[in-house]
């Protein structure tokens, strides 16, 4: 991946030639691995998550991510810390970004999972979580912040369109339901440049 400026969205971003964003916090997962050979980046799934659940701004997201969730801190975390999770992106509810995994690299976000009968979506998709639960409203930042990594990922992989923009909940049914209902779908397209809506 060569480095490139682009200009969509409020801010203007560079990737870096390992795949991390110059403009948004990073912080190293050790949870990832390499995408298959051949493989082209094409899926963007969106998911919510808050530790503990329906609690946000701890700081947890990040420690469980890093696998460093100390499950002593609540009852909850006792049945997740074992979990090696991550995604590429995470927006807190404040709007920041912090970025996890190097684009060019295999995030663990989805599971098992299929779309449009490609199974693996790890494999060719981008992870975004956002701070939150299915039933409590996203705030504008969040919408502000994801519309503008959507359309910055877009410019880096064209293969994304409109119609490979989907929840966790579209890829693995019955299984996930983030983000949830909560979510409005309608206002997050709506606020995509019309290049990026109808590609």
């Amino acid at each position: 991946m060569t480095a490139r400026m682009f200009s969509q969205g409020c801010r203007v971003n560079q990737v870096q030639d390992n795949g991390w964003l110059v403009n948004v916090r990073s912080l190293a997962s050790p949870n990832f691995n390499q995408r298959p050979a051949d493989v082209d980046v094409s899926l963007l799934v969106i998911h919510n998550i808050s530790l503990p659940p329906g609690e946000f701004n701890t700081g947890c997201v990040e420690a469980f991510f890093c696998n460093q969730l100390d499950s002593q801190q609540h009852p909850y975390f006792a049945t997740v810390a074992q979990l090696r999770v991550s995604a590429h992106f995470f927006i807190a509810r404040t709007g920041e970004i912090t970025q996890f995994v190097s684009l060019e690299d295999r995030a663990w976000h989805a599971g098992a999972s299929n779309f449009a009968g490609t199974a693996d979506c790890n494999d060719y998709s981008i992870g975004v979580e956002l701070e939150g639960c299915d039933e409590i409203p996203y705030t504008d930042a969040q919408y502000t912040a994801l519309i503008e990594l959507t359309e910055n990922l877009c410019s880096i992989f064209p293969g994304i369109t409109a119609d490979r923009i989907v929840g966790h909940e579209h890829i693995a049914p019955g299984r996930k339901t983030d983000p949830g209902p909560a979510f409005d779908w309608a206002r997050y397209l709506k606020g995509l440049t019309n290049t990026m809506v109808t590609s």
